[in-house]
């Protein structure tokens, strides 16, 4: 105990400040990871160093040569597969924002904002029975589905919402994905339910949206082509017939979700968890 003592009275400001550096950038990483394809790679190449450090400490020597031959021909790999995501993070880098805010530090009037903005396209959508579909990101990220329909970066607006999926029009087919406060995509595509103990009664939009929803952590709203109804669709879970009011409360609630320990829940679900994503 005198020991353990001793070796915090020696910790001085200086490696205070060295560790939340180190912090802040594997912080960085991983929020930059989530957002792209190459995040189940990456937890790939985390399990072979993890089994690489075993097999040497059990002395499984031929097991560890070739986990070691491995990594050192990843690393040149790596340049190749990751090349993609190495330019966008030098990108992103040189213009400020890999450490951006996040969906649930948006906080106050922004957040009655984009509630409001997102009802009043729902509830014309839901008057004029058309159909919608919507998908706003949580922790998961969707950079996959976005890249499968027009990409967007524009302000969340009523207008633009409703104008999205009116009939005919060229991005009315497909789902709108949400980032934040910002459209990020249109006329995405979506993976559909395996489930077969759904309502025959069920289309696409709603399939699709239980998939994405059992495929991440997703929130999505569906607003029916045929009768108007609202439904959302949240942990492979499908929620019909649900009013306005009710909508609202569950925008609000994702929107000002806490922050707290954002880091380390999302690393330990980056670990165990089945990735919703």
């Amino acid at each position: 105990m005198n020991q353990i003592l001793a070796s915090f009275q020696n910790i001085q400001v200086r490696d205070v400040i060295d560790i939340l550096l180190v912090a802040a950038v594997f912080y960085g990483i991983f929020r930059f990871l989530r957002e792209t394809r190459a995040q189940q790679l990456f937890r790939g190449i985390v399990l072979i160093f993890i089994f690489n450090g075993l097999t040497g400490a059990l002395r499984l020597y031929t097991i560890n040569w070739i986990l070691n031959g491995a990594i050192t021909m990843g690393f040149i790999a790596l340049l190749i597969v990751f090349q993609p995501e190495l330019r966008r993070g030098l990108e992103l880098l040189g213009r400020g924002n890999i450490f951006k805010q996040s969906l649930s530090e948006l906080r106050g009037e922004s957040v009655n904002h984009i509630v409001d903005e997102m009802m009043h396209a729902i509830s014309s959508l839901a008057r004029q029975q058309i159909g919608a579909l919507i998908v706003i990101e949580r922790r998961t990220g969707l950079q996959k589905v976005i890249e499968t329909g027009t990409r967007m970066d524009a302000l969340i607006t009523s207008e633009l919402l409703i104008n999205i999926f009116i009939p005919g029009t060229p991005l009315h087919d497909g789902a709108v994905v949400i980032k934040d406060d910002r459209i990020r995509a249109a006329a995405s595509f979506l993976p559909l339910t395996d489930d077969t103990k759904l309502d025959r009664d069920l289309g696409t939009r709603h399939r699709a949206a239980i998939g994405m929803s059992e495929e991440s952590d997703a929130f999505v709203i569906v607003v029916s082509e045929e009768t108007g109804d609202i439904s959302y669709a949240e942990h492979g879970k499908l929620s019909r017939y649900v009013d306005e009011d009710l909508l609202r409360e569950k925008l609000t609630s994702i929107y000002q979700k806490d922050d707290s320990g954002f880091f380390l829940q999302n690393l330990m679900e980056g670990v165990n968890h089945e990735e919703k994503e």
